[in-house]
C-alpha cells in the first residue's frame, strides 16, 4: 500500500504492506497526506532484506551523547545509510538510496525502533533530495507570532525548546509551529519561508502551516541576557551549522550554499545569550518584534 505526503510543497511516498501495524503510528503524518501526489520527490518502500553491496564510508556520527547516528557510505549505484537510536547501540536500520536520492529501500534490523527508522529514513531522504530546491531541513524550535516564524538554533540541550516554552508562556500571540526540524525554504521569489514538518523531536508538534522568516536566533548560555545582531558571515556560519545535508557533496554543497545566501543577506540572524527566564524572552521579543 502507498500513501502520499506533501512536506513545504515536496511530494513523497510511504510504500508499505497493507497490513503493516506501522501505518497506525503514523500520525504526525496525517496533516501532511496528499491524495495521489504527482510526481513524488522520492518513495521509500519497506523490504525484509538487501543485497551487500561494496561501501565507500563518507560520514559517521551524531550531534552528541544520547542523540541518533547516522553512518553513510557511497556505493556503485548510490548511497546506504545505517541509522543507530544512540552512539553504542547497534544498527537498527539500512537504507539503500539510488544517486539520486528518489528511490529509497528501507530494511529494519530491529523491531522495537520501527517507527524511529521509518522517520530516520524520511528525513534524510528529504533532506538530500529537496537540497537542489532552494530547501534546507533545520535543527530548530520555532515559534510564529504576527505571522512571522522565528527559529532558535543551537545544539541538542542548549535550550531550543525552553525559550520556545518562555515565548509561548510571556510574550502573546505565541505559538509553536515546530520543535526541532522545520524546513526553510525559498519562494520562487527567493522569500525565505518556515514550514512545519512531521518531524517535532520529544514534542509532538505536526502543523502543516508556514510564514515568512523573521528571523534566526542562536541560542548561547550565559548569567546575563542579552541579543546581538550578526553579521553576514557569522550568519552563514550559524545557519550552515544548523542545517541537514551531505556538505561534503560539491554538487549538494553548491545548491546549500546559494540557499545559504539568500537567506542570510536578506533575514536577520542573532545570538542571544541568555539565562532560562522569562526576562530572556522579553529581551529577545523586544528585539525581534519592536515591543
Amino acid at each position: 500500500m502507498t500513501k502520499s505526503f506533501k512536506v513545504a510543497g515536496h511530494c513523497f511516498n510511504f510504500d508499505l504492506p497493507a497490513s503493516d501495524t506501522l501505518w497506525d503510528r503514523l500520525g504526525q503524518y496525517s496533516p501532511f497526506e496528499v491524495e495521489n501526489a504527482p510526481s513524488p520527490l522520492f518513495s521509500i518502500r519497506l523490504v525484509d532484506s538487501l543485497p551487500e553491496v561494496p561501501m565507500e564510508k563518507v560520514y559517521g556520527g551524531g550531534e552528541g551523547p544520547g542523540e541518533p547516528v547516522i553512518m553513510l557510505y557511497r556505493t556503485p549505484g548510490g548511497w546506504v545509510f545505517e541509522s543507530m537510536p544512540f552512539s553504542g547501540q547497534p544498527v537498527c536500520a539500512r537504507i539503500h538510496a539510488d544517486t539520486s536520492f528518489s528511490d529509497a529501500r528501507l530494511q529494519i534490523l530491529q523491531p522495537s525502533f520501527r517507527l524511529f527508522s521509518l522517520n530516520n529514513a524520511a528525513m534524510l531522504m528529504f533532506a538530500f533530495s529537496t537540497a537542489p530546491l532552494g530547501t534546507l531541513e533545520m535543527h530548530a524550535s520555532v515559534i510564529e507570532n504576527g505571522g512571522r516564524a522565528f527559529l532558535w538554533l543551537a545544539k541538542s540541550g542548549t535550550g531550543k525548546s525552553t525559550h520556545s516554552q518562555l515565548w509561548l508562556k510571556h510574550i502573546p500571540g505565541s505559538r509553536l509551529l515546530n520543535d526541532d526540524n522545520p524546513i526553510v525554504r525559498l519562494d520562487p521569489d527567493g522569500t525565505p519561508e518556515v514550514y512545519g514538518s512531521p518531524w517535532s523531536g520529544k514534542t509532538p508538534c505536526y502543523i502543516n502551516k508556514h510564514f515568512p522568516a523573521g528571523a534566526f536566533v542562536q541560542i548561547r548560555r550565559s548569567p546575563e541576557n542579552r541579543i546581538e545582531r550578526l553579521g553576514v558571515f557569522e550568519s552563514y556560519a550559524m545557519v550552515f551549522s544548523s542545517s541537514s545535508g551531505l556538505k561534503s557533496d560539491p554538487s549538494m554543497a553548491d545548491h546549500m550554499h546559494s540557499t545559504f545566501e539568500r537567506i542570510v543577506t536578506s533575514v536577520p540572524c542573532y545570538n542571544l545569550f541568555c539565562r532560562p527566564d522569562e526576562e530572556a524572552a522579553r529581551v529577545c521579543a523586544a528585539e525581534l518584534l519592536g515591543k
